[in-house]
């Protein structure tokens, strides 16, 4: 995957633009159309305290709601903390909305102003699919693109 291509990519799409859900649905399409490992690429989106619900996606269906305290998704909501689990089955109260996902890379995505605005989940059929490489190229993207975002 060329993480320079598509970062440039992003940027040229979401150039201007502080919707939040605007700027999910670019990054997702983009990430899920790029990444060769990715079979579900999606956002759930903080609705509620303690709460998550889902956002723009591309892949089969994902789960509706995801309370904080259940999941990888709600772990990575729950801590802020980048959750890497190249084993879905060894993940304690894993939430299985697809039989088929093996391998699963959840990241928090703030504003600039410290607010979480949700996390993007990506999934994959294959296991250990996503790298340290993956997270690095992640963390400083959602960061840039999401900074301005409401």
């Amino acid at each position: 995957m060329n993480y320079d291509e598509v970062t440039d990519s992003i940027r040229a799409l979401c150039h201007g633009e502080t919707d939040a859900v605007a700027l999910m649905a670019t990054v997702v399409c983009e990430i899920h159309n790029h990444h060769p490992f990715a079979d579900w690429t999606g956002f759930y989106r903080v609705v509620a305290p303690e709460l998550l619900k889902i956002g723009p996606y591309q892949g089969g269906h994902g789960c509706l709601v995801i309370p904080f305290a259940r999941g990888v998704c709600g772990a990575a909501a729950r801590t802020g903390q980048i959750q890497n689990v190249p084993d879905v089955e060894d993940f304690p109260d894993h939430i299985a909305c697809s039989s088929t996902t093996r391998s699963e890379l959840v990241l928090p995505v703030w504003n600039g102003a410290g607010q979480l605005l949700g996390v993007l989940d990506l999934d994959s059929n294959t296991p250990a699919a996503f790298t340290k490489a993956d997270e690095d190229w992640l963390v400083p993207l959602l960061a840039e693109v999401f900074y301005e975002a409401a």
